[in-house]
């Protein structure tokens, strides 16, 4: 199976336990991190992911509803996952 790739941006003020939330949530629902970059600045953290969801077994637009209310109910950041093609359709210059 060809593989299928999503971005998973993180943003918001740093607090324990983020990256464990969001990765418990894509282990679960068998999202493999393909990469990840997380920064924190002056106490605002900043997490990019890409991610394999070639394995998930609902619907992408229900696992980006859940990770958006993870984010907002349980750890207080924001949450984006769009699908490759379409982040990169929207940054290209």
């Amino acid at each position: 199976m060809a593989q299928e790739r999503a971005i998973i941006t993180v943003v918001g003020k740093d607090t324990v336990g983020i990256i464990a939330t969001v990765c418990t949530y894509l282990a679960d629902n068998n999202i493999n991190i393909l990469d990840i970059s997380q920064t924190i600045v002056q106490g605002y953290f900043n997490m990019m992911m890409i991610v394999d969801i070639s394995a998930i077994q609902k619907a992408f637009g229900d696992i980006q509803n859940e990770l958006t209310k993870l984010g907002e109910e349980k750890i207080g950041v924001q949450i984006k996952t769009q699908k490759e093609a379409i982040f990169d359709a929207m940054h290209r210059l």
